[in-house]
């Protein structure tokens, strides 16, 4: 390892311990999906929920869709812009009784970070927006939409590098409607 990568390691890590316990899970886990073996998209459930022309009128022009993670219980899909990424999810979700939801999880975490987080639900669709605060705009603006069936969850989710480039929720939602008749 040489010394640029390992002071971008040791600036990675210090970043890492100021985040919430919950926050650092999570960037571990999107670091674990960016480096998980690569299986063909058209074998990917969560591949199968939209298409780039379905998405391209609210996200801009799209890369090809690439498999970042298929498992039997969870499968990602994600695809690229100049504006920022998509990501599509699907898993298997078994909630127990009385207690949060992955996704109540994750937006409390983003809440404990400081984020400016809202969230909307469209019947069973349930749609959230995420702010960083100032010190941690590197990390990009979400909008995302889910959808819960029987015991699977599917979402589409975008990430945009600029505050000005976010989708909002009612442009995110119909596809997300789309994405609810696929599953």
């Amino acid at each position: 390892m040489n010394q640029a990568q390992q002071i971008v390691g040791q600036a990675f890590w210090t970043e890492m311990q100021n985040l919430s316990r919950h926050a650092a899970m999570v960037a571990l886990l999107i670091t674990a999906v960016t480096v998980a073996a690569q299986t063909p998209a058209a074998d990917n459930k969560a591949c199968k929920l939209l298409t780039t022309t379905e998405l391209e009128p609210v996200t801009g022009k799209l890369a090809p869709f690439k498999s970042a993670l298929a498992t039997a219980d969870s499968q990602l899909c994600t695809a690229k812009s100049l504006k920022g990424t998509v990501m599509l999810r699907w898993s298997k979700s078994k909630p127990k009784p009385g207690e949060p939801s992955a996704a109540a999880k994750g937006v409390e975490a983003a809440r404990d970070m400081g984020a400016m987080v809202e969230v909307k639900n469209f019947g069973p669709i349930a749609c959230s927006t995420m702010i960083p605060p100032s010190k941690m705009n590197q990390y990009g603006y979400n909008t995302t939409c889910s959808v819960i069936k029987g015991d699977a969850v599917a979402a589409v989710e975008v990430g945009a590098r600029f505050r000005k480039d976010m989708v909002s929720m009612d442009k995110l939602r119909p596809l997300a409607e789309k994405l609810a008749t696929r599953f």
